[in-house]
């Protein structure tokens, strides 16, 4: 049973779709749109990969969108209460400086 979530951008998510170009804004809107109608982790039976401990980082609880062409990651929560798929973290970065962008914004 799959079932849409909405879609919410944290501040500093919004400030980030601010560092890239329509082209990379329409991918991104078009991934996050997929994913939020099944946002659940994938061992959930969703579209989320889920990040749990990474790197030593505990990130349980997010999940990540990879735009791998454009060499983007999205990040987000899913609160479960109330069907909100969070948007944490937009960058065009490696894992490790998003996941710790992340973990800095869950705090």
């Amino acid at each position: 049973m799959s079932m849409s979530y909405r879609i919410k951008y944290s501040d500093e998510a919004k400030k980030d779709r601010k560092a890239f170009n329509n082209y990379q804004l329409e991918q991104i809107d078009k991934a996050v749109l997929k994913v939020s109608k099944n946002p659940l982790p994938q061992n959930e039976g969703g579209y989320g990969k889920p990040l749990g401990h990474k790197q030593g980082r505990n990130l349980t609880g997010l999940c990540k969108i990879v735009l791998k062409k454009l060499g983007i990651r999205v990040v987000y929560e899913l609160v479960r209460k109330g069907d909100i798929m969070e948007i944490i973290v937009i960058a065009a970065r490696n894992d490790e400086e998003v996941y710790d962008i992340a973990l800095k914004r869950i705090n």
